[in-house]
C-alpha cells in the first residue's frame, strides 16, 4: 500500500450509515440517567414557557378591557416566573450536560488512543502522523457536543414542537393549519441540499487532515526547512493547503446557511398569513384579537424549534463527516493480536528459531521467502547485508511487530504466534537507531519499562552503558528534566539513556538495530566494555554497519535474496571470501 500523503485526500473506504450511529449512542448511554435529568429540567422549562401565550391572551381580552389593575399585576407576575424558571432549570441542564459532554469525550479518545497503540507499524508507515492526530484531538472535539446537547435539544425540539402543535389546536385549530403550512416547502429545501450538505463537510474533512499533516511534517522537520532555507516554499505549500480548506469551508457554510435563511423566510411569511387569515379571511366576528396575538406567539414559538432542529441538522451532518473517520479509525484491524486461548510465555532462556518463514509488505513484494536458522540460547548473531534485504524484518518478526505470512518463528520452542504479546515482548529489548525519548526526568526514561526500578538500579544501569558521566555532570542530575524528544541532549546522549532503558529491564534477547550509530568512537569503546556485560547471558541479535563492532559475534549471518545467503563467525566468513569478506574488505577502505 503506497504512503498517504498531505496533498491526497483520504479515501472513506466505509461510508456512514445508521449502525454509526448506533455504535455512538453506546457512548451516550452510559450518561443516559443524567442526560434524562437534564431533559426532564428543560421539558418542564418549555411547558412553563408555554403558558406565556395563554397569559398574554387573557390579559388582553380581560385584564386590559376590564381595566382590572391587581389581575393585570398577577398576570405580569406570572410571566416574571415563568422567565425566571426558565433560566434556572436552563442554567443547571447546561453544567449536567457541560460535564456529560466531556466525559464522551474522554471515553472516545480513550478508546481511539488504547486502539492505536495496538495498531501494525504498517498503519503508521502508510499516513502522516498529523492525519492520525487530527482525528483523535479535533473529530472527537467536534462530535462531542452533537452526542450530548444536541441528543437532548433533539429530543427537546420535538417535544417542544409536540406541545405548541397541541396548545395551537387547542387555541384555535383553523389557525394552526396556517401555521403547520409551511413545514412542507422546508421539507423540500432540506431534500435538495443534503447530500451536497454531507459531501461538503467529507471534504473539509479531508482538507483539515491534509493541513494537519502537513503542519506536523513542518514542525517536526522545521531544523531541515532554516538548514536548508525552505520557508518561503513551505509557507507556499501551507498557503496553499489552507486555501483548500477555506474553499471547502466556505462551501459547506454556504449550504449550512441556505437552512436558517429558509427557515427564517418562511417564518416571516407565516406571521403576515396569520394576521391576514384571522382578520381578513376568518373575521374578527369569529375570533378574537387576543387569540390572533396568541397564534402569533404560538407561530413564533413553533418556528424557533424548527430553526433550532435546522441548525442541529447542520451539525449532524457535520458530525457525520467526523464520525466516519472516528470509527473508521476503531474498525482498523489490529493486524498483530493475541490468538484466541493464547497463553503466556514461560521465563525465556534465549533459544531462536525460524522455520520455514516467509514475509511480505504485501503480495508484490515478498522480503523473505522460506527462511529457516537456529540460535542457541546466550548467543550473540550479527545480521548484515544490503540495504532492504529484510536484516530488520528479521528482528521485527522475533518481537512479533509483524506476523509471519508463512512458517513459523519459535522461542524455547514455542510459537510466538500462539502466546500473548505482553508476555513476549517483556521478557525482550530492542534498541533502535533513533531511539524515543520522552518528557519528564531522565530517571523517568530509565524508568520507562521498569516503573518500580529503584535509584540503585538506575545508577548501576548507567554506569554499565557509561551514561553516568554526562547525567551526574547535569545541574540536577538523574532528575533534570528533559524536553520533547529530548532536544536537549545530544544524539549520542540519547542513544546511552535508551540503552539503560534497555538494560534495566533485564531483557532475555536482546536486539541492537544500529543502535550505536549515533554515539562516536571515543564513547562507543567505553560503551562497548558496557555492551559484553549487556550481552552477557543474553540472546542477542545486532544490525550495524560498522562490521568493526561485531566481529566478536557468535554468528554472522549475510542475508541477502530474500533468505541467509553466508552464515558463520567471522573469521570464518573472511577465510570463505564471499559476500561477507567484499563488505568487510570495502568498508576498511
Amino acid at each position: 500500500m503506497a504512503r498517504n500523503k498531505y496533498d491526497v485526500d483520504e479515501q472513506l473506504e466505509t461510508p456512514f450509515d445508521i449502525r454509526h450511529l448506533k455504535r455512538a449512542m453506546i457512548y451516550v448511554k452510559k450518561y443516559k440517567w443524567k442526560m434524562i435529568f437534564a431533559l426532564s429540567l428543560s421539558a418542564a422549562a418549555v411547558i412553563i414557557g408555554l403558558f406565556s401565550p395563554v397569559i398574554t391572551q387573557y390579559a388582553i381580552d380581560n385584564s386590559i378591557p376590564n381595566k382590572n389593575i391587581p389581575e393585570l399585576l398577577l398576570m405580569a407576575a406570572l410571566l416574571l416566573v415563568t422567565i425566571i424558571v426558565n433560566i434556572v432549570f436552563v442554567t443547571i441542564r447546561s453544567r449536567i450536560m457541560t460535564k456529560v459532554g466531556q466525559d464522551i469525550i474522554f471515553d472516545i479518545r480513550s478508546d481511539l488512543f488504547a486502539h492505536l497503540q495496538k495498531l501494525s507499524f504498517e498503519y503508521y508507515d502508510n499516513r502522516p502522523h498529523g492525519k492520525i492526530l487530527v482525528r483523535i484531538i479535533n473529530y472527537v472535539n467536534s462530535v462531542s457536543d452533537v452526542l450530548s446537547n444536541g441528543i437532548i435539544n433533539f429530543v427537546l425540539e420535538l417535544f417542544n414542537l409536540a406541545f405548541i402543535v397541541v396548545f395551537m389546536f387547542a387555541m384555535h385549530w383553523q389557525m394552526a393549519l396556517v401555521i403547520l403550512a409551511g413545514v412542507p416547502f422546508l421539507m423540500l429545501i432540506i431534500g435538495l441540499i443534503k447530500n451536497r450538505q454531507r459531501k461538503a463537510w467529507q471534504d473539509v474533512s479531508n482538507k483539515s487532515s491534509n493541513l494537519n499533516a502537513y503542519l506536523h511534517e513542518g514542525l517536526e522537520g522545521v531544523k531541515v526547512t532554516q538548514l536548508f532555507v525552505r520557508e518561503d516554499e513551505n509557507a507556499g505549500i501551507f498557503q496553499k493547503l489552507s486555501e483548500a480548506y477555506r474553499d471547502k469551508w466556505m462551501t459547506a457554510v454556504t449550504y449550512n446557511n441556505i437552512l436558517w435563511p429558509s427557515v427564517d423566510t418562511i417564518s416571516a411569511v407565516i406571521s403576515a398569513a396569520i394576521y391576514f387569515f384571522g382578520l381578513i379571511v376568518i373575521g374578527p366576528a369569529s375570533i378574537s384579537l387576543g387569540t390572533i396575538v396568541a397564534m402569533g406567539g404560538y407561530a413564533s414559538r413553533f418556528w424557533q424549534p424548527i430553526m433550532n432542529l435546522s441548525n442541529l441538522f447542520n451539525s449532524f451532518i457535520n458530525t457525520i463527516s467526523y464520525l466516519e473517520r472516528i470509527f473508521e479509525t476503531l474498525d482498523e484491524p489490529v493486524k498483530v493480536n493475541d490468538k484466541p486461548n493464547a497463553k503466556e510465555m514461560p521465563p525465556i532462556k534465549g533459544d531462536v528459531s525460524f522455520d520455514n518463514v516467509t514475509f511480505a509488505y504485501d503480495e508484490s513484494k515478498t522480503i523473505l521467502e522460506n527462511l529457516s536458522f537456529n540460535v542457541k540460547s546466550g548467543e550473540s548473531v550479527a545480521l548484515v547485508g544490503p540495504t532492504g534485504a529484510g536484516k530488520t524484518t528479521i528482528v521485527n518478526l522475533i518481537s512479533r511487530f509483524y506476523d509471519t505470512t508463512g512458517g513459523r518463528v519459535l522461542i524455547d520452542g514455542q510459537d510466538i504466534s500462539k502466546v500473548t504479546l505482553h508476555s513476549l515482548r517483556s521478557q525482550m529489548g530492542i534498541m533502535l537507531q533513533d531511539s524515543v525519548i520522552f518528557s519528564g526526568t531522565i530517571a523517568d526514561n530509565i524508568r520507562y519499562g521498569k516503573l518500580d526500578a529503584t535509584d540503585e538500579e538506575i545508577e548501576k544501569a548507567c554506569r554499565t552503558v557509561r551514561a553516568d558521566s554526562f547525567i551526574n555532570d547535569m545541574p540536577e542530575g538523574y532528575d533534570s528534566p528533559i524536553i520533547e524528544r529530548g532536544a536537549s541532549l545530544s544524539q549520542g546522549q540519547r542513544q546511552l539513556i535508551a540503552f539503560a532503558r534497555t538494560l534495566i529491564s533485564d531483557p532475555k534477547i536482546l536486539v541492537l538495530d544500529e543502535a550505536t550509530s549515533s554515539i562516536d568512537a571515543k564513547t562507543e569503546k567505553l560503551l562497548q566494555e558496557g555492551l559484553n556485560e549487556l550481552l552477557k547471558g543474553r540472546t542477542s541479535f545486532i544490525i550495524a554497519h560498522r562490521l568493526s563492532t561485531i566481529k566478536n559475534c557468535d554468528k554472522i549471518m549475510y542475508v541477502s535474496n530474500k533468505g541467509i545467503t553466508e552464515c558463520g563467525t567471522h573469521d570464518e566468513l573472511m577465510a570463505k571470501k564471499g559476500d561477507y569478506y567484499k563488505l568487510y574488505t570495502a568498508s576498511e577502505q
